[in-house]
């Protein structure tokens, strides 16, 4: 008998889910999210995590209903049912375990060694034709890719928001003592290209940036930059920061980040310099000691050179720019700031980067995310680049980027966008010719079909078993990394971290 997805195992998604319920509370009482938002945010990553899996399976048992082929389950979630009915031989089951579903296909590869015996004996049972095994295994990627178009078609109607330093090619801010700016690269220069690879943007896979330098094989790459009206290129070596054995590994890095054309204001500390100077939320922030600023980096830098010396910024308000004079301040709490920043501050608290709502058409959203999904698997199988097996995601890493998209504004439109990227994932990935996977089912019934015969059940059960508990243990490892990427947002963003002020009376 085959269950699909086994790696949706119950006693695996027993230990996703109690990882799940240790993290979000954790995240709570660390003030990371409130506990309605981490309540919400887990239930919308449960259902997608549901619509995924289900629609994938769904494929699989309609294809194999339309083939003739024997179903013996056709459950949604798993563990012990919840119910079950029996309907033309085929018994449908809802599971206690909210994680997605099976079709258990008897005349399909055996996976006995980890889901018990088939309620039909093999032997009772036509064998199904290369053929048709070939039709049920390609239906559940068929489907899953189907759902990825749906979803993108939603996302062409209601729109995608693109923050403007996803976008920019600019650099916002050089970090100090980091290879960039010993290679002279400036806040203000226009990237043009990175290691001879032409760029469209700053994150994301492909043509970015950030991608560029991640998978960069050689030890100094070329870095081609606009600055003004010239055209300048300059040799960088790439930083990769030392990490224990435990930890996901470093990428490539230079020290640079986007520029923000738009530096909004979206919170100010009560109290704070920037507070008493009349600064408020939305307000944009034009220049610094009258130097145009591209990022927040350079306020950090200039604070943390000279903790009290007075600041001068530029404000745009309401069509009306006005100049405001800051005198950086040590706050009440907490009462060590982090030794590697500025001891001083001027209270504004978050930056908020221009937003715009673009309309990809589902062609193109589709074809970016296969593309990603090619470009991330030829870093992997590349030598000598920085991206590694630990550096992808599972589950609790998922939810990680959930809980930061909906964090935003527009949430819910970059959460269906998140929807098209992870159908995609599914299914090209689910087309790798690994046994227990749907291209490994298609491979061995092509090897069927040449041989005129299958393979010996002596040869398919311990592969098939060998290849789960594999498979199995790798999302197990990437977890492990999940979980520290979790435990370690909700530290850093701990309410005992908030920056208060002496108490002032306002002006």
């Amino acid at each position: 008998m085959k269950k699909r997805s086994v790696f949706a195992t119950p006693r695996f998604w027993g230990f996703i889910g109690f990882a799940l319920c240790f993290l979000i509370p954790f995240g709570y009482y660390r003030g990371f999210v409130p506990l309605g938002y981490a309540i919400v945010t887990f239930a919308e990553v449960i259902l997608l995590f549901n619509i995924l899996i289900i629609v994938h399976e769904l494929g699989h048992f309609l294809a194999a209903k339309w083939q003739g082929l024997k179903i013996e389950k056709f459950a949604i979630w798993m563990g012990k049912p919840l119910w079950s009915k029996k309907v033309d031989g085929v018994e449908y089951i809802l599971g206690t375990i909210p994680a997605g579903g099976y079709v258990a296909l008897p005349q399909m590869a055996p996976m006995e060694a980890l889901e018990g015996k088939n309620e039909t004996p093999r032997e009772d049972l036509p064998p199904a034709t290369p053929g048709q095994k070939i039709i049920v295994a390609l239906a559940g990627p068929v489907f899953s890719f189907g759902l990825a178009v749906v979803f993108a078609c939603i996302v062409w109607v209601v729109g995608r928001p693109v923050g403007e330093t996803e976008a920019t090619t600019t650099i916002g801010y050089v970090k100090a003592d980091w290879p960039a700016a010993k290679a002279g690269l400036q806040a203000g220069d226009k990237i043009l290209s990175i290691d001879h690879h032409p760029i469209s943007r700053f994150g994301g896979v492909g043509n970015s940036v950030m991608w560029r330098i991640m998978t960069s094989t050689d030890p100094v790459i070329p870095v081609t930059v606009q600055r003004g009206g010239q055209t300048l290129t300059v040799d960088v070596t790439p930083l990769v920061e030392p990490h224990a054995f435990y930890q996901r590994s470093s990428p490539r890095r230079i020290g640079i980040s986007p520029a923000m054309e738009t530096l909004i204001v979206k919170k100010v500390v009560p109290d704070g310099p920037a507070a008493m100077a009349g600064i408020v939320p939305k307000d944009q922030i034009v220049a610094l000691n009258g130097q145009h600023l591209y990022g927040d980096g350079a306020i950090f830098d200039e604070i943390k050179a000279n903790p009290t010396a007075p600041i001068h910024l530029t404000v745009f308000r309401n069509g009306v720019t006005r100049e405001v004079t800051l005198v950086p301040e040590k706050p009440i709490s907490p009462a060590e700031l982090p030794k590697d920043g500025p001891q001083t501050d001027i209270g504004i608290d978050s930056w908020e980067p221009g937003v715009k709502l673009v309309h990809p058409n589902p062609i193109e959203q589709v074809g970016e995310s296969a593309q990603a999904v090619i470009g991330t698997l030829e870093a992997l199988f590349t030598p000598h680049t920085t991206v590694g097996a630990s550096q992808l995601s599972g589950p609790i890493g998922i939810m990680n980027v959930l809980f930061m998209v909906l964090s935003s504004e527009n949430g819910w439109r970059l959460a269906l966008w998140f929807a098209v990227v992870i159908n995609v994932n599914l299914a090209m990935l689910n087309m790798f010719p690994f046994p227990i996977l749907d291209g490994g089912h298609i491979t061995l019934s092509i090897i069927e079909w040449i041989r005129k015969r299958p393979l010996s059940m002596a040869i398919l059960e311990p592969l098939q078993t060998a290849c789960a508990l594999f498979l199995m243990g790798y999302m197990l490892y990437i977890t492990f990394f999940d979980a520290q990427d979790s435990i370690k947002m909700a530290s850093n963003s701990g309410g005992d971290q908030e920056i208060k002020f002496a108490p002032k009376q306002q002006p």
